[in-house]
């Protein structure tokens, strides 16, 4: 698999020569740059440059990868997602993935919090009562990328979710970097490639951003209405790639009070032995009924 091929074609693609100062010449045959204009922007040799592009050398010096990365005008997050493309590792073998018993008994203690870990391809792992009880998305056993962009009943739940799912494919293409054929992976972006021709035109781009830290999230539920969440990710130390992600609204606001009444509604018997379960997920990203 060519990866920094593939990723430099894309982002090759995406410029537009006037963006850089170059003429547009009329028609041309390709979208974006020429391989001849990057090499010329990036201070190479068209020949090298099409070497890269090609996989005929797969292990440009960091020079020439920060000097691309200047062409293409990379910010520090992709940057270093061309940087881990060009320097690969040895191919990780991801083992499956545990919850460590410590981190499921914190999050059953948080009854006023919200908060769920997801494995690193946005699998949910582990939820404690009121983040399911907050959104089906956060059902363990469920992709959270595959029920946005194909679960009806989660969009409804988010507002603008098409505005979402850019950085949901960003940092899926990150956490993979050159671990671009493990077969989890490979299953997802088959799945979603063929179900939604949004996650096609995103996951084409080859964009590449880590989960931001913190933000804010607003959702619309069907029994509490419109809530706006601020959520905070942790790193879990120990485990390759999970995230606890962790709810919170500003104490006094309308939706602390939704996060209150949420949290005093009688727990759904599917709930409780859906929390924390390692399940199969079905195609649509919901838990499966037949339970």
């Amino acid at each position: 698999m060519n990866l920094i091929g593939e990723y430099l074609r894309a982002r090759r693609e995406l410029i537009r020569p006037e963006d850089v100062g170059l003429p547009a010449n009329g028609h041309r045959r390709v979208p974006g740059l020429r391989r001849d204009e990057l090499a010329m922007l990036a201070g190479i040799s068209t020949e090298y440059y099409t070497r890269l592009e090609q996989g005929r050398d797969r292990r440009p010096s960091p020079q020439v990868l920060d000097a691309l990365a200047r062409a293409l005008g990379l910010d520090e997050d992709a940057t270093a997602h061309l940087h881990a493309l060009g320097s690969p590792a040895e191919p990780r073998r991801r083992s499956p993935e545990r919850i460590r018993p410590g981190v499921r008994t914190m999050l059953d203690a948080w009854h006023t919090t919200p908060a769920y870990v997801q494995g690193p391809f946005q699998d949910v792992l582990a939820a404690n009562r009121l983040a399911v009880a907050l959104s089906p998305i956060f059902t363990p056993g469920g992709n959270i990328l595959r029920s946005v962009l194909l679960d009806p009943a989660v969009q409804e739940l988010l507002p603008g979710w098409q505005n979402r799912i850019g950085s949901l494919v960003a940092a899926l293409r990150a956490m993979a970097g050159p671990d671009a054929d493990d077969p989890r992976l490979t299953d997802l972006v088959g799945e979603l490639s063929v179900k939604s021709d949004l996650f096609r035109r995103l996951w084409s781009r080859h964009d590449a951003k880590p989960h931001p830290g913190g933000g804010v999230h607003r959702m619309s539920h069907p029994i509490v209405g419109d809530l706006e969440l601020h959520y905070e990710k942790f790193a879990v130390t120990g485990a390759d790639g999970q995230l606890l992600v962790v709810y919170h609204a500003e104490p006094g606001s309308p939706s602390a009070d939704a996060l209150t009444l949420l949290g005093s509604l009688p727990e759904e018997p599917a709930h409780a032995a859906d929390r924390g379960s390692h399940l199969p997920f079905s195609k649509t990203g919901h838990m499966p009924r037949d339970r």
